[in-house]
C-alpha cells in the first residue's frame, strides 16, 4: 500500500511538468505577421548551405545558409500580396484575416523539416509549458520549391491533415494518395510533362539523344517518366546521367567528358536551376557548344541563365514552361520592400545589403564597407526580384494563397444542415481544424484574383497546360522566351501538343531543324538491320532482296510482292512482271517463221516437181502414191511450227502438240511404208517368195490409215481428258511471266512423243537392214541417212529442251521440228530432184535396174 501511494504521487508530480517541450534551438520565421487563420509558407531564401557531417556522436551545428536566391524570395513576397489583396477584398472572407509565418529551407531537407516543424508546433522558450494536445498554429503551409523537400515535407505533415500546397514540386511521385494524401500543387505533375518532352523529341525526328537530370526527386522521378515514353516514342538514349550542385568537380569533369565525347546533337535537360548553373559553368570553362538544349520547366524560363548563358551555350534551347501570367499590382508591391518595414527581420536585412552592396549596421559592419544611405530603392534594381515578366511559378504560389482563401471562404460560410460533415453539421468557426480545411480544398473550384482556373483532381493536381518556349536573341543580343507551341493534356491524344506558326530558331540561330540520328534513316527499298549489342536507332540499311519492297522510309521488315508482280530497281515498288513468249514480231521468231514457210513451200514445189514427172521411172520406182503423201504430211510438220510462235491460246496449246504428233506420224508411217515396201521388193525376187501380192496399194494405204489413226485416238483422248492449257509460268524466271503451254496431261503428252519415237526406231532399223540391197532405185539407203538425222536431232532435243529457259525452250522445239523435217525432206527427196532437174538421162528404167551404182 505504500509503494502504491509512492507511485501514485509521482505521477501526480509528473503531470505537472511540461508533457511537451522544445529540443534545440528555436526556429523563427523570416517573415510573420498574425492573422484569424495563419498560412505558412516554406521557401529557399538561399540555394545552398554550409555544414559538416552528423557522425551522431554530438548535437549537429547549425548549418550557415548562402547564395542568396532572390527568385524564391519574390515567391514569398507573393505569397504576402496575395494575403494583403485577399484582407483587403470584403467578397471573400470579409471580416476574417489570414496571416503567415514564412521560413527559409536554404534547399535543405533537413532544415524544410525542421520549419514544417515549427509551422506545426507553436514553439515557446523551452523553459515553457506546452501541451501536446494544442491544436496546429497554421491551417495550411504553401512549398516548397522543389521535389525533394516537398516530399519530406508532406511525408512529416501528412499525419496530422495539414494541407500542404506546392507551387514547384512536380515530381510524379507526390500524385500518389496513399503515400501524400493531404499534397496539393498549382503546378502540372512531371507526369505530363516528361511525356510532353518525349513528343517533342519525337516531333522534330530526334532519335539519339543524351540526357541530364537532377540527382534528386525531381530529376529522377522525372527522367524516369521520360525514358519510358521515349522508349515507346522509338527515341534511343545514348547516355543518361545526373547531377547535383554539391557535386565534387572531379564528377562534374567526368559528365563534361561524356557530353564532349558522345555523337548525339541533342540533350534533354531534367534539372533544377541551380544544378543547371553548375553544369553551365563547367561547360563554358571547357568551351562545349553546339548542342541543342532541351530543358524542363524548372530552368527553360529562369532569367538568370538566359542572361549568361544564352549567347554561348544555351541559345535557341527550348522546352515546356509554366503559361505565363499577369498579376496586377505585383510590381509595385515588391519594389516597395524596405528594411524599416520589417526591422527585426534578419533576411530582409541580408537581402538589402546584398542588392545595393551596403551595410545597415554601421557599429557592426557586416561584408560590406560601405554604409547604406537611405536613399537606396529597388526602382533603380532590375533583377530576379523586380523582374515580372515571367510570373509563371510566382502565380501559382498566388493560386495556392487563393485556394487556401476559398476553402476558407466555403468553411465559413457553410450553413448548418447543409455540412459536409457528421449529420450534415458544419465546422466550428472559432476552432477550424486544419482536417476541415483539408476537405473544403479538395472540392475547390474557383479563379484568383486574376482569373486564372483553381482547380484540383482526385489527385491533388492540376490541369496540365504548358507552353513551349525558344530561347531567341533580339537586336540587342538579349535572350527573350518566344513562345512556339502549345500542350494541353486534357485534350484527346493527338491533339494534346501544337506548334504555332512562330519561327523557331535553334542553335547558332539556325533556321533549319538541327539533325541527331545514330543512323540515318533508311530510305525505301531498304530494311533496318539493327547492330548487335547497340540501342535500336543504330542500325544498317540493308537493301531489299529480289521480288520483295519497302515503300516506307524505315521500313522494318520487307514486303514480298504478290505473285504476278516484282519490285522495281528501286525495291521501293511492286511492279506487273513482264510476260515473255515467243512473238511473231522478234528476231527469232521471224526466222523461224521463214524458215517455216520455206519448209512448207520447198515441199511443196517438191511435190509439184514429182507430179510433173509422175511418170518417169525415177517417180514409179519410189512409191509415187506414198511420196507425195510423204510430200504432204512435211508440208503440215512444216506450218504446224507455227502454231508454236505467238501469244499461247487455248486453241493455240491444244492444237501444237497434238497437230505435231499426228503429222509427224504420218510423215514417218509414209517413210515406214516405202521401206517397207523397198524390202519385201528385193525379198520378192526369190524363189518362191510372192509377199508383193500382199502390199499392193490398197494395203499401203491401209497400213498408213492405220498406223496414223492410232496416234489420232491417242490425241483425241489427249484432248477430251486432259488437254493443253494456256499458263503463266513464274517459276523459271523471278522477274518475269513466261506465257506457255501447260501439256495438261504429262502421260499423253510423253504417249505422243513415245509412239512417234516408235515409228522412227522402226523405220530406222528397216532401213538399216535394206541400205545395201542392189539397184540404184533403191531408197533405203537415204532413208536410213535421213532417219538418222531425225532421231539424232530429237536425242539432242531432250536436253535442250529441258535446260532452255522461258521462250528458248519453244524455240528449241521449233527447230526440231523443222531440223528434223528438213533432214526428212533433203535426205529422201534430193537425190531424186537431181536426176528430175539435173541429169534426166539417168531418168531410164535401164539405168535404175543396172548394179552400177548412182554417183
Amino acid at each position: 500500500m505504500q509503494v502504491l501511494h509512492v507511485l501514485l504521487f509521482a505521477l501526480l508530480t509528473r503531470a505537472k511538468e511540461p508533457v511537451c517541450s522544445l529540443q534545440g534551438k528555436q526556429v523563427i520565421p523570416q517573415l510573420a505577421k498574425d492573422g484569424d487563420v495563419i498560412i505558412g509558407g516554406i521557401f529557399s531564401f538561399h540555394s545552398s548551405w554550409n555544414g559538416k557531417l552528423s557522425l551522431f556522436e554530438t548535437i549537429p551545428e547549425d548549418m550557415q545558409c548562402k547564395t542568396l536566391s532572390l527568385r524564391d524570395f519574390q515567391f514569398a513576397q507573393t505569397m504576402i500580396y496575395a494575403i494583403e489583396e485577399i484582407n483587403n477584398n470584403t467578397d471573400i472572407l470579409s471580416g476574417f484575416t489570414l496571416g503567415y509565418k514564412i521560413y527559409d529551407a536554404c534547399g535543405s531537407v533537413a532544415i524544410s523539416i525542421k520549419a514544417a516543424m515549427a509551422l506545426l508546433n507553436d514553439q515557446k522558450d523551452e523553459n515553457s509549458d506546452v501541451s501536446c494536445v494544442n491544436s496546429t498554429t497554421v491551417q495550411a503551409i504553401i512549398g516548397e520549391s522543389a521535389s525533394t523537400p516537398t516530399i519530406a515535407i508532406s511525408s512529416a505533415i501528412g499525419p496530422f491533415h495539414i494541407p500542404v500546397i506546392s507551387h514547384f514540386a512536380t515530381c510524379a511521385c507526390l500524385s500518389n494518395r496513399n503515400l501524400y494524401p493531404t499534397f496539393f500543387r498549382t503546378i502540372p505533375s512531371d507526369f505530363y510533362q516528361s511525356r510532353a518532352l518525349a513528343q517533342l523529341v519525337k516531333y522534330f525526328g530526334w532519335t539519339w539523344v543524351g540526357t541530364i537530370r537532377s540527382d534528386n526527386d525531381y530529376g529522377n522521378s522525372g527522367m524516369a517518366t521520360f525514358l519510358q515514353a521515349a522508349r515507346q516514342e522509338g527515341i534511343c538514349i545514348e547516355y543518361s546521367d545526373a547531377i547535383f550542385r554539391t557535386d565534387s568537380r572531379e564528377k562534374i569533369l567526368t559528365l563534361v567528358e561524356v557530353i564532349k565525347k558522345s555523337s548525339s546533337k541533342i540533350i534533354v535537360a531534367f534539372t533544377s536551376h541551380v544544378d543547371m548553373e553548375v553544369l553551365l559553368q563547367e561547360l563554358l570553362l571547357q568551351n562545349v557548344s553546339g548542342l541543342q538544349w532541351i530543358g524542363s520547366e524548372s530552368w527553360i524560363t529562369d532569367r538568370y541563365l538566359a542572361s549568361r548563358y544564352g549567347c554561348n551555350i544555351l541559345g535557341g534551347a527550348i522546352g515546356f514552361a509554366i503559361r505565363n501570367a499577369v498579376i496586377d499590382g505585383l510590381k509595385e508591391f515588391l519594389l516597395k520592400l524596405h528594411p524599416s518595414h520589417s526591422p527585426e527581420s534578419a533576411f530582409l536585412k541580408e537581402f538589402w545589403e546584398s542588392i545595393f552592396s551596403c551595410s545597415l549596421n554601421i557599429e557592426n559592419k557586416t561584408m560590406f564597407a560601405k554604409p547604406c544611405t537611405g536613399k537606396e530603392n529597388l526602382k533603380d534594381v532590375n533583377n530576379e526580384y523586380t523582374d515580372v515578366s515571367d510570373l509563371q511559378i510566382s502565380n501559382n504560389v498566388y493560386k495556392a494563397v487563393y485556394a487556401i482563401a476559398y476553402s476558407l471562404h466555403n468553411l465559413l460560410t457553410c450553413k448548418n444542415g447543409q455540412g459536409p460533415f457528421a449529420n450534415k453539421t458544419c465546422a466550428n468557426k472559432k476552432k477550424i481544424e486544419p482536417w476541415q480545411v483539408l476537405h473544403y480544398l479538395r472540392t475547390v473550384n474557383t479563379t484568383s484574383g486574376n482569373g486564372e482556373k483553381i482547380f484540383f483532381d482526385e489527385n491533388g493536381d492540376p490541369t496540365a497546360t504548358y507552353e513551349l518556349v525558344n530561347w531567341q536573341s533580339n537586336k540587342e543580343m538579349t535572350t527573350e522566351f518566344v513562345t512556339v507551341g502549345y500542350y494541353d493534356a486534357s485534350l484527346p491524344p493527338g491533339q494534346q501538343f501544337k506548334m504555332s506558326n512562330t519561327k523557331i530558331s535553334w542553335i547558332g540561330s539556325q533556321n533549319e531543324v538541327p539533325v541527331s540520328v545514330c543512323s540515318e534513316s533508311c530510305p525505301p527499298g531498304t530494311r533496318k538491320a539493327v547492330l548487335k549489342g547497340k540501342p535500336s536507332c543504330c542500325f544498317d540499311c540493308i537493301s531489299c532482296t529480289e521480288g520483295e519492297i519497302s515503300n516506307a522510309t524505315d521500313s522494318i521488315e520487307c514486303i514480298k510482292c504478290p505473285e504476278y508482280y516484282w519490285s522495281n530497281r528501286q525495291r521501293s515498288h511492286c511492279i506487273l512482271k513482264s510476260t515473255e513468249f515467243l512473238s511473231f514480231y522478234e528476231i527469232m521468231g521471224i526466222l523461224l517463221s521463214i524458215f517455216s514457210v520455206a519448209g512448207a513451200c520447198l515441199s511443196i514445189s517438191i511435190g509439184i516437181v514429182f507430179f510433173q514427172y509422175r511418170d518417169t521411172p525415177v517417180v514409179k520406182a519410189n512409191n509415187s502414191e506414198l511420196s507425195f503423201l510423204l510430200l504432204f504430211s512435211l508440208t503440215l510438220c512444216f506450218l504446224c511450227s507455227l502454231l508454236f510462235i505467238g501469244q499461247p491460246t487455248e486453241w493455240s496449246c491444244m492444237l501444237r502438240h497434238t497437230t505435231f504428233g499426228i503429222t509427224f506420224a504420218l510423215s514417218i508411217t509414209c517413210i515406214l511404208g516405202k521401206t517397207i515396201v523397198v524390202l519385201v521388193a528385193f525379198k520378192a525376187t526369190l524363189p518362191g517368195y510372192n509377199i508383193m501380192k500382199w502390199l499392193g496399194a490398197t494395203q499401203q494405204r491401209l497400213s498408213v490409215f492405220s498406223i496414223t489413226l492410232i496416234q489420232t485416238i491417242i490425241c483425241t483422248l489427249w484432248l477430251i481428258l486432259s488437254p493443253p492449257f494456256p499458263y503463266k509460268n513464274t517459276n523459271s524466271y523471278k522477274d518475269k511471266i513466261i506465257l506457255e503451254c501447260n501439256v495438261g496431261s504429262a502421260v499423253a503428252f510423253y504417249a505422243v512423243i513415245g509412239y512417234v519415237g516408235f515409228l522412227s526406231l522402226a523405220c530406222f532399223i528397216l532401213a538399216f537392214l535394206a541400205r545395201k540391197l542392189p539397184d540404184n532405185f533403191n531408197e533405203a539407203k537415204f532413208i536410213t541417212f535421213s532417219m538418222l538425222i531425225f532421231c539424232s536431232v530429237w536425242i539432242t532435243f531432250i536436253p535442250s529442251y529441258i535446260s532452255s529457259p522461258g521462250k528458248y525452250t519453244v524455240a528449241v522445239e521449233i527447230f526440231a521440228i523443222l531440223a528434223s523435217s528438213f533432214g526428212l525432206l533433203t535426205c529422201i527427196f534430193a537425190p531424186k530432184c537431181y536426176i528430175l532437174l539435173l541429169r534426166p538421162e539417168q531418168n531410164t528404167k535401164k539405168h535404175l535396174m543396172s548394179k552400177t551404182p548412182l554417183k
